[in-house]
């Protein structure tokens, strides 16, 4: 992709901000024949430990993480729907539910699940630290639904001094959203609280308790929380996070793998990723039927549903498409970095788009790119 063409953030002086782009396994037979290791005794595996782990073939189960979110309502529809276990086939499903992004990090660290959809700050610190081994994003899921919403009396910039704004959690997409364009602002901040504004990490249903008793002056919340809080607790939009792009497109969801479920897996994960277009397909055929689907997950898993006015108007704030939106991902880096949340690295290779490639080919859909960041 041609670095004028990539996405861009819109810089508090109104200008487009240009940036640059910037335990694998080998599975070795447990029985040969003598004349066999004979001969591989004296050959030079020089290049063994490079190349990829063998596939073992579908896994017996697919571990999946996700949000009680409308942002992952590809993920919300395909497990109610059915698209994923259809897709699987005899690959058990389980599923895990997660309030934000580190947390599913942690989990997908320590083996507990095997893939997540996820904000794209968290799988890039995740990378960084990893030196690039542990992850990679297969595809995209959801552009748009994220809002600082704020109290009365925070009607610029300057008015949010002194005051205390929470997000999802630390290190999440939201979280660095909001720090990065604090800072933008002049508005000091860090990661212990302090500054002039202090960023509370919060899970986002006691995020609209502590608003609603007057304990946080605002969040910068994907949706439904953004939503919530105007319709449901009287607060108003100071920014909405696509005029910050200048196309108005960012991403708030992928999707991504541990890369050893990937070079083990790759049938299993190819599965999960033709439930993922078939959710998609249905959410954009069926959007009456899609609200009260999501609806009831979230209701299952939060207790409680939806308003209508609540989940018409985060529906209309998101697009939902495959397209990880690549081409942005240099500038969430750096807002990582801006928020004190990781540090500069080199992208390259966090993206491996080559099944999601072959699945939209094979659904006669258009292919989507890395932006030279991984295989397509």
């Amino acid at each position: 992709m041609n670095p004028s063409s990539r996405p861009t953030r819109t810089s508090r002086a109104g200008t487009p901000r240009h940036r640059s782009t910037t335990a694998r396994s080998v599975v070795a037979a447990l029985a040969v024949a003598p004349l066999l290791l004979l001969a591989a005794c004296s050959t030079d595996t020089s290049d063994a430990a490079d190349a990829p782990a063998a596939s073992s073939g579908a896994a017996d189960e697919l571990r999946l993480g996700y949000f009680a979110n409308v942002t992952h309502a590809p993920a919300l529809v395909g497990v109610a729907g059915g698209q994923f276990e259809e897709a699987l086939g005899d690959t058990k499903l389980t599923t895990q539910v997660f309030n934000a992004g580190p947390a599913a990090i942690e989990a997908l660290n320590a083996g507990a699940i095997d893939a997540t959809f996820i904000g794209p700050n968290p799988a890039i610190n995740n990378f960084v630290k990893s030196n690039g081994e542990a992850v990679r994003i297969i595809a995209g899921s959801t552009s748009g639904g994220a809002q600082l919403v704020v109290r009365d009396g925070i009607d610029t910039a300057a008015d949010l001094k002194g005051t205390k704004i929470a997000s999802p959690q630390l290190g999440g997409t939201q979280d660095v959203a909001l720090r990065a364009w604090l800072t933008e602002n002049g508005l000091k901040n860090d990661i212990q609280g302090g500054g002039d504004v202090a960023v509370t990490p919060t899970e986002n249903a006691q995020t609209l308790t502590l608003f609603q008793n007057g304990e946080l002056d605002g969040g910068w919340l994907p949706e439904p929380w953004a939503s919530r809080l105007v319709l449901d607790a009287g607060a108003h939009v100071l920014v909405d996070e696509k005029d910050l792009w200048e196309d108005g497109q960012f991403l708030t969801t992928h999707l991504i793998v541990r890369t050893d479920f990937l070079e083990e897996h790759p049938e299993t994960v190819e599965a999960l990723l033709r439930g993922e277009v078939a959710a998609i397909d249905w959410l954009d055929a069926n959007p009456d039927e899609a609200k009260t689907l999501v609806n009831g997950e979230i209701e299952k898993i939060a207790g409680k549903p939806l308003s209508d006015e609540v989940l018409d108007r985060a529906f209309t704030n998101i697009t939902f498409t495959t397209d990880p939106l690549a081409g942005t991902l240099n500038t969430l880096l750096e807002d990582g970095v801006t928020a004190g949340t990781t540090t500069e690295a080199d992208l390259n290779g966090i993206y491996d788009l080559s099944l999601l490639n072959k699945v939209l080919t094979e659904a006669g859909q258009p292919t989507v790119s890395a932006a030279g960041l991984g295989k397509e």
